[in-house]
């Protein structure tokens, strides 16, 4: 296959469920890198367990670097009839006049989840499963990857055929075809702006055309590319991964749009398609499967998580309810209670349900993971043991999760204060992903704090090399001047007969460092500082915002800081105010924001409650679930 289509896969949605009908008997087909349930029979769960064994075995074939088995496990649900389907679907696509779906892909930081219809019909029997399946491999670029290609990607794979000869990759879809003949297509600079909540991507109709031109532009610039020795299709997706708007990157690879138009156009009514074709033929040892029949309760703890997932809490809980007192010693009903607090932001509800997961023996790295994740975040980790055998189980139970190693490295760094220790594991998240920014940047962070700035500087540099994404690579611009000032500041306070008053690099916690002078001045608010105490809120007027990891997409803003307010114990909330635009943020902990001044010296201390309003400054954060409020604060960065 040609390096663009490469690319693009190096670089997924929500779903519901109500109570399975009493009827229905759960089989469960294990194979090597997929989990089938199935309400049908053994059989059709073996098949479908098959052709995803096959397609997987195909795309890495093709696509070597592409395909990871590390990733939070894939569970199928392979349902017999409309009925089965529509209690797990989402709830959007239920009223009338919506798209009637046969598959579905979701996935969370834990789960990945595929819905498919047995009793869908289509032009090739494993349509649905082909095209879920795409989605599943790109998901690791969804941050950026428009709707558009997401869904022109699955449809261009979706028409595979798998036999004992050859594969046949990207086959033209004689519906779709056929329907864009019969109507208006939409013009491409309205197809590469739609986004989920688009009518285009829910209604009927207009869906159905735009599946069906996603599918026809994709594969014109797919086969256009292979034909002409181009990569037009590969810049686009580079420089939406940027952070481009589709329609400038689209204008610089594309060109004149309207011209495009006019090429789609003529190319649907072509007579002639081309496909790819390959000798590979994957072979699947089905010997290997295993099968069981579930126990509704454990198909329920299941089902639940995806109710959940899908913003349905109140039945996911309520299907939970009649889980634990059926069955108290379910482990998976403990650990998918907790992903539910946790998605709410409630961490302390959270901690309690992984602690009970834990107590149970689970087999989940993901319940030990957030366990101790989560005592360290709430204040709990008491002496620190449980935290460690936790965080160390996780690792027993999936040595590939690299997030685990970074958290043992932030627990060690920061309140066992073992910083040779925590330098090891952070290095160990960085060999698992080693395109992750941030761990190199926390690897900086601790090196820096060892006062080992060569070191830190060479590790950020490479970071540099690496970094893709526009944020990506001023973060790490950002993390080398302040290392540089850092180095700067101890110099000169070692010259000078002085200590420094705090860690300086990546969250100290209330430190302001200046960049100009490299000064640093600790400001830890709730204690006194000088000759009076910061002034904070009473509990009860605090604001309750997600307690949830800052994974979300990460944006920076620059403007004039506003607003500025903190509750006990450590809650802030500000806005920031960007060329009229007023952009409401929140920290849970305050003392974990990284404060910085660009450009001059902080004069005595800068008190982040009481003395940063009117300031002008540069704001990372990250996006978060609670849509009232644009994300959590990550760094400030003041300038005059």
């Amino acid at each position: 296959m040609r390096r663009h289509l490469i690319v693009l896969f190096l670089m997924f949605a929500t779903v519901v469920a109500s109570a399975a009908p009493a009827a229905d008997r759960w089989t469960e087909i294990r194979s090597p890198h997929f989990i089938v349930l199935t309400n049908s029979n053994e059989k059709n769960g073996r098949r479908i367990a098959n052709q995803l064994e096959q397609m997987r075995s195909v795309f890495q074939k093709i696509f070597p670097t592409m395909a990871s088995d590390d990733d939070a496990p894939m569970t199928v649900f392979a349902l017999k009839d409309k009925k089965s389907f529509q209690a797990l679907e989402p709830e959007d696509y239920l009223a009338k006049g919506q798209l009637e779906l046969a598959g579905y892909f979701m996935r969370s930081e834990e789960s990945n989840y595929i819905l498919l219809r047995l009793d869908a019909q289509g032009e090739h029997p494993f349509a649905i499963v082909y095209h879920e399946y795409t989605h599943y491999m790109l998901r690791k670029v969804e941050d950026w990857l428009p709707v558009w290609l997401d869904e022109g990607m699955a449809e261009f794979y979706q028409n595979t055929d798998i036999d004992g000869k050859d594969v046949r990759l990207g086959q033209p879809s004689a519906a779709n075809i056929n329907l864009l003949r019969d109507n208006r297509l939409i013009p491409i600079t309205t197809l590469l702006q739609i986004d989920h909540s688009s009518p285009y991507y829910h209604e009927q109709q207009k869906g159905n055309i735009f599946y069906a031109e996603s599918w026809a532009l994709t594969h014109y610039l797919l086969i256009k590319d292979s034909q002409n020795k181009t990569h037009r299709l590969e810049d686009y997706a580079s420089l939406m991964m940027q952070g481009q708007d589709s329609i400038t990157a689209a204008q610089s690879t594309f060109g004149d749009l309207t011209k495009l138009d006019q090429a789609l156009e003529a190319y649907v009514h072509q007579l002639n398609f081309m496909l790819y074709k390959t000798n590979y033929v994957p072979t699947v040892n089905e010997s290997s499967f295993q099968a069981k029949p579930l126990d509704d309760t454990d198909v329920d703890a299941i089902r639940a998580d995806v109710l959940a997932l899908s913003g349905r809490t109140e039945e996911a809980r309520a299907l939970l309810a009649s889980v634990l007192p059926l069955d108290p010693k379910n482990a998976r009903a403990y650990e998918t209670m907790g992903f539910i607090e946790l998605r709410a932001g409630q961490s302390s509800a959270a901690q309690k349900w992984f602690g009970e997961a834990v107590e149970l023996k689970s087999t989940s790295y993901l319940a030990y993971y957030y366990y101790g994740l989560l005592r360290t975040r709430n204040g709990d980790a008491g002496d620190g043991a449980a935290v460690s055998a936790s965080l160390n189980q996780s690792i027993a139970l999936n040595p590939n999760f690299a997030p685990v190693y970074d958290a043992l490295a932030t627990f060690y760094s920061g309140r066992e204060g073992k910083l040779d220790e925590a330098y090891i594991q952070e290095l160990r998240a960085c060999a698992i992903d080693p395109g992750n920014v941030n761990y190199r940047l926390n690897a900086a962070s601790i090196l820096a704090n060892q006062h080992k700035f060569p070191s830190a500087l060479s590790v950020l540099n490479a970071a540099a090399h690496m970094a893709k994404s526009t944020i990506d690579k001023e973060n790490v611009q950002f993390r080398i001047r302040q290392t540089n000032d850092y180095q700067a500041s101890v110099e000169r306070q070692q010259t000078e007969g002085t200590t420094v008053a705090s860690q300086g690099i990546s969250g100290a916690p209330g430190t302001f460092t200046s960049k100009g002078s490299g000064s640093a001045q600790e400001t830890t608010a709730g204690r006194m500082v000088g000759n009076r105490v910061i002034a904070i809120r009473e509990a009860s007027t605090t604001p309750r915002y997600t307690t949830e990891p800052p994974t979300g997409v990460k944006h920076i803003v620059r403007g004039v800081v506003r607003s500025v307010q903190c509750y006990y114990p450590s809650v802030m909330t500000l806005s920031i105010v960007e060329g009229g635009k007023t952009i409401s943020l929140y920290s849970n902990n305050y003392l974990h924001i990284e404060f910085s001044a660009a450009n001059f010296t902080p004069q005595g201390i800068m008190n982040p409650c009481t003395t940063i309003e009117g300031i002008k400054a540069r704001v990372q954060y990250a996006e978060v679930s609670d849509k009232s409020i644009a994300g959590q604060i990550l760094s400030v960065e003041l300038t005059k």
